[in-house]
């Protein structure tokens, strides 16, 4: 069956309010873990999740950094907007160069209130200490889906990065039904987040604590980074009846030449994904060094990849290794003097899906009928059924702030998924 054809109906469970984690636990490493290998199930905890994985490992992590992405304005009749940032809107594409740029920027942005929101700007001020910064956002256009306004700051050499730190709330998800607190500046962050721009946590790593990492090097397993900004679509309910009617989010990831290198030199040993950006991330370079292998004159954009390219002509049919194909990648970077892979993927990756190179994902319990579940039946097949009522029956607690699990993806062969 071709993805597009996927009924999301398919793809659901009872999720119980109770069993939705509204609070992390005190210690991130407490969280519990479900281990599934070869059928078999195992109960631990993130403590102890380095005995679970094969020596000569390599776990590669998502080491993007939530933003205060929710900011409230207060209208002078007193009603309140709420802008969500969302993403870039200018030409730049790399985050860091967006989150430093000084005095003014665009957005795409949703807007709650908006229709309250007539015309003018509006005004937010904060001081700290002796000093004071006011904020003014513009609604310059409305699109099918969000806005674009443009923020404009004093004093005008702080940066945007510098403005929202001050300025905006953690944007919890949707199901967390609270607000947000002091607390969750912190928590609802990995401990190795390093660049700005995520509007949601990559939570599967939300349980790894420096006590975690010394496990996993005493065993010789091997930490790498990679770099996907994660956006609201994440949250996005698939509302279609099936797949073909639903449009993927794209996301930007940012990857160097060394971890590029690094996965070609661990091409043959278990690579696993912390999370499903990470294993969007490193499956999406297969498909670009793919592209790049097929069409060596491709600009960037051509490398990008869209939501149905790896199920159809001329990606379908290609039997590249993960090594031919991320050489590919590497001469076609060397080429164009690309340290930094920086591009969009709109990977879907749902059953159907051949693996490339991921053999084992660590990742949290998923809501129903969401691409994240698709991603998971994709890995594991009709026994993500299974897990998923283990977990419900032995009080593993869901979603981004409760537990998670470490999959084995099982290997055919010649070394892709079954």
């Amino acid at each position: 069956m071709h993805p597009k054809d996927i009924a999301i109906a398919d793809f659901t469970y009872v999720l119980p309010a109770e069993k939705i984690a509204a609070f992390p636990l005190p210690n991130r490493d407490a969280s519990k873990l479900l281990v599934y290998k070869n059928s078999l199930f195992r109960e631990d905890t993130y403590q102890n999740i380095a005995a679970f994985l094969p020596e000569n490992s390599l776990l590669i992590f998502n080491n993007t950094k939530v933003i205060p992405a929710r900011i409230l304005f207060k209208k002078p009749s007193g009603g309140m907007i709420e802008i969500f940032c969302l993403e870039p809107y200018e030409a730049i594409c790399e985050y860091s160069l967006m989150m430093n740029k000084k005095e003014r920027v665009r957005w795409k942005c949703m807007i709650g209130g908006a229709g309250k929101w007539k015309e003018g700007s509006l005004v937010k001020k904060l001081s700290v200490g002796h000093s004071s910064t006011e904020l003014t956002v513009t609604l310059l256009e409305k699109l099918p889906d969000a806005y674009i306004v443009e923020f404009e700051w004093q004093p005008a050499h702080l940066s945007f990065a510098e403005i929202i730190f001050q300025m905006g709330d953690i944007p919890l998800p949707p199901y967390i039904k609270r607000k947000p607190e002091e607390a969750d500046k912190e928590r609802y962050q990995t401990i190795y987040a390093a660049y700005n721009g995520s509007v949601a946590a990559p939570t599967a790593g939300l349980h790894f604590t420096e006590q975690v990492f010394a496990s996993l090097i005493a065993k010789n397993i091997a930490i790498d980074f990679v770099t996907l900004h994660v956006g609201a679509g994440t949250f996005k309910p698939v509302k279609a009846v099936i797949m073909q009617q639903h449009e993927m989010h794209a996301e930007y990831m940012d990857v160097t030449t060394d971890t590029i290198k690094n996965i070609v030199a661990n091409i043959d040993n278990n690579i696993t994904a912390v999370g499903t950006t990470s294993l969007r991330t490193i499956e999406s370079l297969y498909w670009m060094g793919a592209k790049a292998k097929l069409f060596p004159e491709s600009a960037i954009e051509d490398l990008e990849i869209h939501q149905w390219d790896v199920y159809e002509e001329p990606l379908a049919s290609i039997h590249f290794s993960a090594t031919d194909s991320l050489l590919s990648l590497l001469h076609w970077m060397d080429k164009n003097n690309c340290e930094r892979m920086i591009a969009k993927t709109q990977i879907l990756i749902a059953p159907g899906y051949y693996f490339k190179i991921v053999k084992a994902i660590i990742t949290n319990f998923h809501q129903p009928q969401s691409t994240l579940l698709l991603l998971v039946a994709a890995a594991i097949g009709e026994s993500w059924r299974k897990i998923y009522e283990y977990a419900l029956e032995n009080d593993f607690r869901f979603l981004s702030y409760g537990d998670g699990s470490l999959l084995f993806i099982p290997q055919s062969p010649d070394g892709e998924h079954q």
